[in-house]
């Protein structure tokens, strides 16, 4: 038996405290811990929905495509708030790679051929729902259609960049780029250097 095999929790009671632009709840929860001991306990819980993110990459070229727009908390905290990230967005009711498909056409104007699904992950579990799924896919020049940017009627202002993976990656470790999924996907191609970039 596992350490965690006797924990478990019950959901004793949900308040609402927000319906925004998505769902803040309070809960309280009887949570049995693993020496079998209850303890009533309070959370928060942001219901984010499912999103997907996606690292566009020329093998030939040796680049990675990002976006660069403003964000609203790094500002919050003082920081450079137009953020270096990878193509992402919410699922909004369709599949995660037909969701992926449509924001990097939207925000970067490629036309992706074919989607490799790498993993999903939670994005911050202590108290928020949000799960991310995380795609890779090659692209070159004669896939990008359109100059992207973002919808016009959903007030996006995004700046679209080519830059070449090793640039990118000291991107982090200089603090330019800060957004975790961006991080976690160019470490992904770090990890697969040799296999996603062999054409080059």
């Amino acid at each position: 038996m596992t350490k965690f095999e006797k924990a478990g929790a019950k959901i004793v009671s949900e308040a609402v405290l927000s319906r925004g632009w998505t769902k803040l709840s309070a809960y309280k929860i009887d949570y049995t811990d693993s020496e079998g001991v209850t303890h009533r306990l309070d959370r928060e819980v942001y219901h984010r929905t499912p999103a997907a993110t996606i690292l566009l990459y020329d093998p030939k070229r040796r680049t990675v495509v990002l976006v660069r727009q403003y964000r609203l908390p790094p500002d919050l905290h003082g920081e450079m708030p137009f953020m270096f990230e990878t193509p992402a967005g919410l699922l909004d009711g369709d599949e995660p790679e037909a969701a992926i498909r449509r924001e990097a056409m939207e925000e970067t104007g490629f036309r992706i051929r074919d989607v490799r699904f790498l993993f999903k992950a939670y994005s911050s579990p202590g108290s928020n729902a949000e799960i991310v799924h995380f795609f890779a896919a090659e692209v070159d020049t004669a896939d990008r259609v359109s100059n992207g940017g973002g919808l016009a009627e959903e007030h996006e202002d995004i700046e679209v960049l080519e830059v070449a993976l090793d640039d990118a990656l000291a991107m982090i470790g200089n603090g330019d780029i800060r957004d975790m999924k961006t991080i976690i996907l160019l470490q992904w191609a770090a990890m697969n250097r040799v296999t996603i970039l062999q054409r080059g």
